[in-house]
């Protein structure tokens, strides 16, 4: 009985082996938070150069060309005008929640790049001391970067909420409800990879990933965190919060200068922080890919891994630059529903089946295929079910219309039977609308009379 639970202890130590973590001194530490913050710094004023150039060609355009070689310095030209314009606040503002709301959005966007694993355990140059290629790590390193950057949602909220305008009130509840809609159906993406790596720690994810990556093996699990981080990072098509036809500009509306440019700088780091998420956790983080390693013996040693992981940063951040230059931007009622009634749905389901081929596989049961075609056929029915389950609507009832509110603000009121789908109706007038020509014949007509 002890043996067996010292066995089980030692594999539970095992598969959450930190110990190369926690032995660096305070330099070093200091060093490699400085590399952090000037990485994801540099890398925001190029992508956002990139988005620009790449949205342009999407477009048949040029895109920024004059500052700089091929305009790399347009990013830069942009932030010193930013910092050069007239800092306002509000005079209906809460002035302390106005000036600590882009603090607090941006400064989770930095923390969350510390248990990210840039490449593997390497020795430093002209010493004899080997660090990791990671800030630092610990057991529920994920856990870690879903707490903190659920509280760079705060920024946002506050923003929208001490600005004293309504536009950016309605903002920040927009975003406030998105995260939390998307933020369950991202963590319900990720349980798939905790039961097949056996640990919540990135460095360790990574490890499990040598031989196959978890973006083949549980697709689902990919799909889902991939259209969840689009709406947690607020990007297009998802950009409700910020939707200048609905809310001129939505939570940052009131903000200038500096401030708004925390706001934009918090936006591209999140953006590479579950881009680099998605790689550590989908893509074997900065293990070489297409097997490079079979062939080259050192694509996964030293220094060379930082280029396989940045390379798989930078086709998820050209995946969201290609979003935005296509798809238009969704209605907030489709949006939220299709992230409460499929994507949530979807994802409880594809756990039970991962959960299910796990213990079973673990415990010598049934054939697999089997069990893969029985959890495909299921799978089959409820996307089915999710897809055409809904209760046709009738074109031709008319449409109910609530009453106005007696007393009430000179609005329309909503229709009774929730959003309108489909097709707006046809505008009809009472008295026909002659054309001016038919007007100006009519004249003639009269004055030759």
């Amino acid at each position: 009985m002890i043996s067996s639970e010292l066995v089980r202890l030692g594999s539970v130590l095992a598969a959450d082996d930190l110990s190369a973590f926690g032995k660096d001194p305070w330099w070093l530490v200091i060093i490699k938070a400085v590399v952090i913050f000037l990485v994801l710094v540099l890398l925001t004023l190029f992508n956002i150069w990139w988005e620009r150039r790449v949205v342009a060609r999407m477009q048949h355009r040029i895109g920024p060309n004059v500052n700089g070689p091929f305009g790399l310095l347009q990013s830069l030209a942009d932030g010193v005008k930013l910092a050069l314009k007239e800092d306002l606040i509000p005079k209906a503002a809460d002035k302390v929640v106005f000036l600590l709301a882009p603090v607090l959005a941006v400064i989770p966007a930095f923390v969350t790049f510390s248990v990210i694993p840039f490449g593997p355990e390497v020795g430093l140059p002209w010493t004899d001391r080997t660090t990791p290629l990671q800030l630092t790590d610990m057991p529920v390193a994920v856990l870690f970067v879903m707490a903190i950057a659920s509280v760079g949602i705060y920024g946002i909220v506050l923003g929208g909420w001490s600005s004293g305008s309504t536009y950016s009130l309605l903002g920040g509840l927009r975003s406030s409800a998105q995260m939390i809609s998307y933020e369950v159906a991202m963590g319900l993406a990720l349980v798939a990879v905790f039961l097949y790596a056996g640990s919540m720690s990135t460095s360790e994810i990574v490890a499990a990933q040598d031989d196959l990556w978890f973006g083949l093996i549980l697709v689902p699990s990919f799909v889902i965190y991939t259209i969840a981080m689009i709406g947690e990072t607020n990007r297009a098509p998802f950009d409700l919060p910020e939707a200048e036809g609905e809310l001129v500009g939505g939570f940052h509306t009131e903000y200038s200068s500096l401030k708004f440019a925390l706001f934009f700088l918090a936006e591209y780091i999140n953006m590479a922080t579950v881009s680099a998420l998605a790689t550590t956790l989908f893509l074997g983080g900065w293990h070489a890919p297409f097997w490079i390693d079979e062939v080259w013996a050192g694509a996964n040693e030293g220094y060379v891994p930082v280029i396989w992981f940045f390379g798989k940063v930078l086709a998820f951040i050209f995946f969201f630059i290609w979003l935005r230059g296509s798809l238009p931007r969704l209605r907030y009622d489709q949006f939220m529903a299709f992230g409460w009634k499929r994507l949530i749905p979807i994802a409880l389901v594809w756990i039970i089946a991962v959960a299910t081929i796990r213990t079973i596989s673990l415990n010598d049961g049934i054939d697999r295929r089997y069990l893969l075609i029985g959890i495909g056929v299921l799978a089959v029915g409820f996307l089915l079910l999710f897809l055409f389950g809904e209760e046709p609507v009738d074109k031709d009832a008319p449409p109910a219309v609530a009453e106005a509110t007696p007393g009430g603000f000179p609005i329309p009121p909503l229709p009774t039977g929730g959003p309108v789908r489909g097709a707006a109706a046809p505008l009809t007038f009472d008295t026909p609308i002659s054309s001016p020509a038919t007007s100006g014949a009519g004249k003639e007509a009269h004055a030759d009379g």
